[in-house]
């Protein structure tokens, strides 16, 4: 591994950032995307990747919420119609049971 790959929040949270907006740009197909965080991930030194880990599914699970009460919001509006969208098509984020004290998420591919 020649390329040092920075795990802080920050740098952590741009790159789900760039992902998310490349996918709603339709730069990137979810294909893409998901190879891109594959990619990601093999760079990351394996000494890293605890923090990596923690630091993206806080992401993950912010942005899941942030995207629920957008979603919440429009069901307020009197002129705004939601279609459902069918569950398989979302991605899946699982709560992982191993550690009783700190609800985790887990983010399925």
């Amino acid at each position: 591994m020649g390329q040092e790959i920075s795990v802080s929040y920050q740098a952590v949270k741009s790159k789900v950032y760039r992902l998310i907006d490349s996918l709603v740009e339709d730069a990137k197909t979810e294909g893409d995307v998901q190879e891109s965080v594959k990619r990601w991930w093999r760079h990351i030194h394996p000494a890293d990747r605890p923090i990596a880990r923690k630091h993206l599914l806080s992401v993950l699970s912010k942005s899941n919420a942030t995207l629920e009460a957008i979603s919440g919001g429009l069901t307020d509006l009197q002129d705004f119609e939601i279609h459902q969208v069918r569950a398989d098509n979302l991605t899946r984020l699982h709560t992982m049971p191993t550690e009783p004290s700190v609800q985790r998420m887990k983010a399925s591919m």
